[in-house]
This record gives C-alpha cells, structure tokens and sequence, in this order.
C-alpha cells in the first residue's frame, strides 16, 4: 500500500524542497569526485559552509585510539596557504562567525558561519584544511595535550562512562568497541613519529571521492558553483572506499546478557536493546520510526502509562541507540523508581506484552498514515533554521540520502510495507535482547578502561526467555487511539500585520498581553508566551523549592492529557524564573487554544496523589544532589547566577528545604501562589488580533476566579561595585580546577551593553587561541559576554586538568593586561571590520517564527518596549574607537582593585597548590546577599 501526502512538493533541480521554502537548491559533482551541494539564500546575511568527510573513529589504527579525532584538531591549526595556527579562528569571528567541528564513528564534519560578504575568502582558507593542511610539529604535542583536557573534561562523565561499557561488551572485533577520543597515552611517542603517522593517516583516509560539501549563503548559485569550483577542485581524489570489516556487532556470546553499571550521578535506568541490521535503506518507509510511535506513547494505555500507574517508572523512550554500517542498536530506555527497581522482570514482560500488541493490533495503515501525515504537515511548514545549521545537517544528508531527498528524507514515510515493519518487530524479541541497568545499587565486578566505570555481565537466564517469549498483552496495555488534535491540512492566513513589532492588545490592573500578526513566515503556527509573576514564587530557597516542584507535578499530572496534542506539533513547556514561572505553547493554531484551556484547567485542578508527589519530590530531590556532580566549569556557572542574584539559590540548599515537605505545605504553597499574581503575555504568530483579544478576555476571566492581580515581582541582582575582587570557592568533587572571572556593568544603558559585547567580541578568539591553544590549560577555555537582570556583564572561563586555580588567574590577568597593546596593532581597517561582524551578528535576520518570537519575548523581559535595543546598541557601538576599549580595559579591568567576582575551584590533583591571593572571600553567601548592594529591575 502506497500513501501519499496531501501536500504539493516541489522539485528543483532534482531536489524535494518544501513549498515554504523559498530557498534555491543545486548539486554538483566536481571533476575530483567532490559531491557538493549549493544553497542560494537571497534573504540571509550570513553564509555558511560545511564539509563531512566518510572517516570517523570506526577509522582509527588499532594501535593509535583517538587518531581521527587527533587529525580533526589538527587541521584547523595552519595550512600551507595560511601557516598561522589562530588565524582561521580569528578570521571567522572578527567578521561576525563561529566555527566548530566534530568527530563521529564514520564520519567528521566541520562547519563555520560568516558574514556573508567575506564568504569567498573564508572558502580560500577553509579549503585548504583538505589540500595543503601544515601539521606543524611543534604542534603536536600542544594539540594532543588539548586531545587530553577534553578526555579528562568527561571522565566523570556518565553517558561516557556508560557509552565505554557498551563498547566493552560487544564484539571486540566490530570497530565500535575502539576507544573514540584518545589521550596521552594512545598518542604517545615521539613527535615527529606521531606526526608522520597523522600524516600517513590523512593522506589514506582523507578523499575528495568521500566528501560532501554544502555551501549557503545569498551569494546567486551560479557564483557558488565557480567557488567551488576554483576552491575545491585540488582537494586530491584517491577513489577511497569505505571498508569496515563485515562483522557482526554482536557475537551469540555477547547476546542475551544483562549488563549492571554504577553511574556517577544518583539514576536509575533500563535499557532493553536490540541488535538489528543497518536501516539506512529503509530511510523512504521509516518502519522503525512508525515502531517506536506506538512503542513510545504516552497516552493512557500505553506502556509508559501503565508503568507509571503501578509506580514503576517515571518515563520512557523508544528507539534510541547507536547505528552504523551494518548494525542498528535499537534501545526502549526506561527511567524506574526505587519500586520499578525491584520489578525488572515485570517490566521486561510488560515491554514485550506491547510489541506483541503492535505486531498482533498495530499494523494498520491509518496508524501509518498518522504518522505519515504528521511529518508531510510538518515538511509543508518547514520553518528555516540557521545558515550554519542547514550547511551542516544537508552535508551530513548528503552521504546518506538520494540526492532527490537531502532535504526531505527526513520527512518521508512514503508508505507500510506490513511485511518490513513486522521482520524488524520480529527481531524486538527475548531470544535477541540485551538489558542493561544503570544503577548506584547494582553490584560489579569490573571496571571499563579509559573511564573506569564498574560494571559486571551476566547471562539472561534461558527460563526467562522462554517466559517473556510467550507473553500475553494484559488488558490495562491499548493501542491509542485516533489523534483528536491532528489538523488537517492547516493553512496560514493572508492578513498583513497592522505592526511592525507586537503591541499590547488588553491590558488591565494585573494583567499585559502583547500581540503581533506574522506576515512574514507564513506558517500556521503561533507562539504564546505567559509569564506569572507572584512575591510567593522565590522569596526564600524554600519557596523556590516548592515552586519548582509545583512545575514538575504539574507536568507529570499533564503528561497523558496532553501527550497526543504534542504528538500533532502541539507543545508546551513550564519554567520557573526569579519572578514566579513562564508557560510557552507552540505549535499549529488550529488547536492552540485547546490545548491551554487545557492547560490552565490542569494546573488549576491540583489533583496531586500522594504516591505521584513521593515520586516527583524524589526525583527532583535526585536531579538537585545529581548537580554536585556535574563538571565543574559547569556547577560554577550555576553558582556564578546564585550569587549575584538575590532570588536565586543552590540546588543543594532548595534540596535541603524540600527534604521534610509535605503534600499540604506543596497545596498550601500554590493557593499562596495564586493570591496575587501579575501576567505578561505575547500572542505571536497565525493569530489575528481580534483573536488575541478574546483569548486575553478568557484568560482575564480565568485569572479573576483564582486570585488578585499584582503588580510585577521585583528581581534584585547584587552590585558589586566598590568590592574590589571577591572571591568564591566551591567544594567539587573532580580532578580539574576551574575558574571564572566576571565583571559587571553598573549601568544598564545602550552604551554599556555595546561597550560590553565589543569588548567580548574583541577579546574571545584572541583568549582561546592564546590559553587554550599555546599555554594548553584547557579544553574548556573562553571568553562570554553574560548580562544580569538587565546589567552588561563580560566572564572569563577556564576549566583545567594541569593547572590551579592561582595560575588560571594569573594568566587571565596576564592577558588582559597585554590585551591592550594588541588592541593598540589592529590597523583601523580590522578594527572597522570587527565592529562590522559584532554588528551583523546582532542585527543577524531572525530565522524562523521561533527565533523572533524568542527575540520578542527577551525584549519584553528586558522592558525593552519598542523593541528597538538591539538598534540603540548598534549605534552605540559604531561610535567605538580603539581608545575607549583601551580606556575600559585599564580603568576598570587592569588595576588590582578592579571590581569582580572571582568564581573558582581547587582540583582533587591541584590542593597542594599555592592558594588565590588574598581578597575579600565570601564564606557565608546567604550573610553576603543579605548585606550586598543591589540593583532593582
């Protein structure tokens, strides 16, 4: 049975696009085999390049572990026509860009964005990483250093540490069991021996016949395909071919094994995997896809739902899973409770009961044609995304897809074929499972190497798998049934926006709702923005607490309600801020206001059982004792926001407070809640303004029944002028010290925020190169411009496995001092074009219905009225001379006495280092809060 969408696709060039696409699309194939893929956008202002080479790590020499991943950090560090190893880096962010790259298990992407009119000579220094790359020798051992730092960076990582057991416990001789990243020790040896082997390695494995290149910009597709042409053609073609051993991932020894983990972090999990075949070819059908809709439903009846309702489980997942050449490892990945723990056997027979389900009840074409419908729907409305995006996600698609399809095969569900998706069911079976727990209860009796993680195998016992392969769906397990909230064929109104920015379309005492039509997009989507501002939301760690787990009752009470709506490109999601909490639905219009009546109505019922509120307290209570272990650059970035602002907290302290609540003081904490409460809201998108305006009626007549408008909650961020350097230390439990330095704006002007961001601007490709680069102290390194409750703020950041907390403020103090006469070299034509990439990149085109609507909502946050900052700012920073920034820098950024807050942590391996010099030290951070100075916004 064939199913064809009810959309109209077009076709360009031999290319599926979308009908909302207003992008022109060409391929090409170079005379060296390079397959390359032009992308013309006349409305974007940046352009953006992505290659994807056919090497990964399932590549590496047995010998050298991490040698892909060595050679990917190798090439950004000079060329022959470019030798400077910081100059690409500079290059791409002086004029308004960003670049990164990544390195997979059989393929290597790199990827960078700049502004569009100096696309053609990033291409010439670009390219030449695949012609005449340098590999400098001197930095070799620099480079491998950093290879280092980024392994050590995750050691205590759990999805790496997981990830390596799984490596452990498949067939040794399948590629995927190699060590992906590499580390001293796999790159060991002498420099130039090490480089001859990078060398040979490149000049193997690297080809222009196994490379796909996307270029995107709105430059015309003609002009593209001569820079192509004249920049790409000598990347040398040695007709390579992919050739992996044709092994199987599994051997029948490492089959029907349970596998225990002991993570870092406080989880409990299930996986229950299965070893399928490669589904590359499947790609037009997607039965694995229509599998794990049914699989992975959350409606009631459903697996998850009945999980829950015995209080086994907290969520589900199906599909996941690594895939490669010739394996897929198909994962249903289950989130249990302490209840759940002790019931593994029942939720492995549960798990089966369902597939038998869908084999025996499941395969019917409307099932199909829903899914199918869905993505069709959501192909026609395809909304934009980023030029840097696009580049890398088609240059990926590239190596995978027909060419017709680089753009749609994600999308396309062209028809069932019964007999396809019931083989692949036939292979989620007993006889082919594996199971695995991750769990700080499990025993172990091994431990993985790289990571260290204790784990143990065990074999399923054969009378286990002869039970579950004889199962019998109980009755509480259903299929769902028809999709209510499905649209069909929605369509975008015509009608022009009587604005160019929202405008507030009702507004009375406790209550502001802005709207704006979108003619631009032309998508029939919307979102909706409400912010419920209360004095009882944070006042104290304990209020926080209560109202952050609020939130999450609230959404684990919606989730079976509202899941088919979010099935149908309805969604919605519930955050707490300083103020009180934020609810954001998006999605198409046609049932937008069906689903937060919805919404509304659940959060206002309040139903919370007792046996739900044990379980949500605990798992909220598991992800706040979970955060001490997060890396430490990470726990100090949190705690960096917790000191400065008056109603923020540390999990550890909101975990303290919660400990002992109970489910009335949780009741009692809503109705307080809700006493007074002041809303903002944006209605953007497919709305007309006459619709806004009812829904603002309902939503005033919904609030008058629950509580007395308010006026907006204060939020408080400490200043801390006149303070000279203050320091403060966190306790964390890893072997990397780390640090970050802040100063503050005291003015939240236009100046100020120009003046911040340039100074970031300036300064970030400059510090990177110079600390990460060739001082090696970290792979986590850099520079960000981070504003406060409305106050410009500049951050400097390093995580690092080999030096202290004294010598990484050294070296930033060290380099801001030197910075200025780097400034003082910048010839008047760099400097110009520096501010010109600052500028483009804040005044970049908004993408999508998404990005503005978000653009939209930060302005209103920032009581930016007119929506009009970003343009002040640009003025602003067009006035900057060389001077100011030097006169900034040595006013208030050189002197000993500089005003700032100095976030650090002393590493497990650094204690026995010199301590920070002396400066004011904030030991008692609630005391400190209380007597700070403090902005009001």
């Amino acid at each position: 049975m064939t199913i064809k969408p009810d959309i109209e696709l077009k076709t360009v060039d031999n290319i599926i696009t979308s009908p909302n696409d207003h992008r022109h699309y060409r391929h090409v194939v170079l005379s060296n085999g390079l397959k390359v893929l032009l992308v013309e956008d006349k409305t974007a202002t940046q352009a953006a390049a992505s290659m994807t080479v056919s090497v990964g790590h399932f590549d590496d020499p047995v010998s050298r572990p991490g040698m892909a991943h060595f050679l990917e950090h190798m090439l950004f560090l000079g060329t022959e026509k470019f030798p400077d190893s910081g100059e690409y880096h500079q290059f791409i962010n002086q004029h308004g860009g960003s670049n990164n790259a990544w390195t997979g298990t059989e393929q290597t992407n790199f990827f960078y964005s700049i502004d569009a009119e100096h696309f053609e000579e990033s291409l010439d220094r670009f390219s030449q990483f695949f012609i005449a790359p340098k590999f400098d020798l001197e930095l070799v051992d620099r480079e491998r250093h950093a290879i280092d730092s980024e392994y050590s960076l995750k050691l205590k990582d759990d999805i790496r540490r997981v990830y390596q057991v799984q490596k452990e416990s498949i067939n040794p001789q399948h590629p995927f069991s190699k060590f992906s990243v590499g580390n001293l020790q796999t790159l060991a040896g002498d420099e130039a021996e090490v480089r001859q082997e990078l060398l040979d390695f490149y000049r193997s494995k690297y080809s222009a016949n196994i490379m796909t290149l996307c270029l995107v910009s709105p430059h015309s597709l003609d002009q593209q395909a001569q820079y192509a042409q004249h920049f790409f053609a000598s990347i040398v073609n040695r007709n390579l071919t992919s050739s992996y051993p044709d092994t199987a991932y599994l051997t029948d020894n490492q089959r029907l094994t349970h596998i225990n983990i002991s993570p870092v972090k406080d989880q409990k999990r299930l996986n229950i995997s299965f070893a399928l075949p490669s589904i590359e070819q499947f790609y037009k059908r997607k039965p694995l896809t229509f599998i794990s809709h049914l699989l992975g439903n959350e409606s009631p009846g459903s697996l998850l739902s009945y999980l829950k309702e015995q209080g086994f489980a907290n969520n589900l997942s199906a599909g996941g899973g690594v895939n490669g050449y010739n394996f897929k490892d198909y994962s249903i990945s289950i989130q249990l409770t302490d209840k759940g723990l002790e019931q593994l056997d029942t939720i492995i027979e549960c798990t089966f009961e369902y597939i038998k389900l869908i084999t025996t009840d499941g395969i019917e074409s409307w099932r199909y044609q829903e899914r199918a419908s869905l993505l069709a729907t959501a192909f026609k409305y395809q909304e934009q995304i980023k030029a840097l995006d696009l580049a890398s996600h088609l240059s990926i698609n590239v190596q995978h897809y027909d060419i017709e399809d680089v753009v749609y095969g994600d999308y396309r569900m062209d028809a069932m074929h019964a007999d396809e998706t019931l083989a692949l069911l036939a292979l989620l079976s007993p006889d082919n499972m594996r199971t695995q727990l991750v769990s700080k209860e499990v025993s172990t009796n091994q431990q993985a190497q790289w990571y260290f993680t204790p784990y143990s195998v065990e074999k399923i016992p054969a009378e286990k798998i002869a039970q579950w392969g004889q199962v019998t769906p109980r009755k509480a397990l259903t299929l769902p049934t028809k999709n209510p909230f499905i649209v069909d064929n929605p369509t975008s109104r015509v009608e022009h926006s009587e604005s160019d920015v929202p405008l507030v379309v009702a507004e009375d005492a406790g209550y502001r709702i802005w709207h704006r039509k979108d003619d631009e997009f032309n998508v029939p989507k919307g979102h909706i923005f409400l912010s419920l501002d209360s004095e009882n939301a944070s006042p104290t760690p304990k209020h926080a607490a209560l109202t952050r787990l609020y939130v999450e009752m609230v959404l684990d009470y919606m989730t079976e309600a509202t899941y088919q709506a979010e099935v149908a490109g309805l969604n919605y999601n519930i955050y707490p801020h300083q103020g009180g909490i934020t609810l954001h639905l998006t999605g198409f219009t046609g049932n937008q206001e069906t689903l937060l009546a919805l919404v509304i109505e659940k959060a206002r019922e309040r139903n919370f059982t007792q046996d739900r509120f044990k379980l949500i307290k605990k798992q909220l209570l598991r992800s706040w004792t979970n955060a001490s272990q997060a890396k430490p650059i990470a726990q100090l970035f949190t705690s960096l926001t917790v000191t400065l602002q008056k109603r923020s907290y540390e999990p550890a302290r909101m975990a303290e407070m919660l400990e002992d609540v109970t489910l009335d003081e949780l009741h009692n904490h809503v109705s307080a809640f809700y006493e007074k409460i002041y809303v903002e809201g944006l209605v953007y998108g497919d709305w007309l303004v006459n619709e806004a305006q009812q829904l603002a009626k309902r939503l005033k007549q919904v609030l008058s029944l629950v509580t007395k408008p308010s006026s907006e909650s204060s939020r408080e961020l400490i200043n801390i002028a006149g303070q000279g350097t203050l320091l403060r230390e966190l306790s964390v439990e890893h072997q990397d010290s780390a640090i970050i330095v802040y100063y503050q704006s005291s003015d939240t002007s236009a100046h100020k925020v120009g003046l911040f961001s340039l100074l970031n601007h300036t300064m970030s490709s400059t510090f990177f190169h110079e600390l990460r680069t060739e001082k090696q102290l970290g792979y986590m390194v850099g520079t960000g411009y981070l504003p406060l409750n409305r106050h410009p703020g500049m951050i400097f950041y390093i995580q690092s496995p080999t030096t202290g907390p004294r010598n990484l403020l050294e070296a930033i103090d060290e380099f801001i001092a030197d910075f200025n006469y780097a400034v003082m070299q910048i010839t008047k034509e760099q400097w110009e074009a520096t501010k010109l990439g600052l500028i483009n990149q804040i005044l970049e085109k908004d993408a999508n219905l998404k990005s503005r609507s978000q653009r939209y909502w930060v302005c209103l946050g920032n009581r930016d009225y007119d929506f009009k900052q970003r343009e002040r700012v640009v003025e602003e920073i067009k006035k900057f001379t060389r001077a100011d920034l030097i006169k900034f820098i040595v006013t208030n950024m050189r002197s000993k006495h500089s005003d700032r807050l100095v976030m650090f942590n002393a590493g497990e391996q650094h204690d026995h280092l010199d301590p920070l010099p002396t400066a004011t030290k904030i030991t008692d951070l609630k005391g400190f809060k209380a007597q700070a100075n403090k902005f009001e916004f």
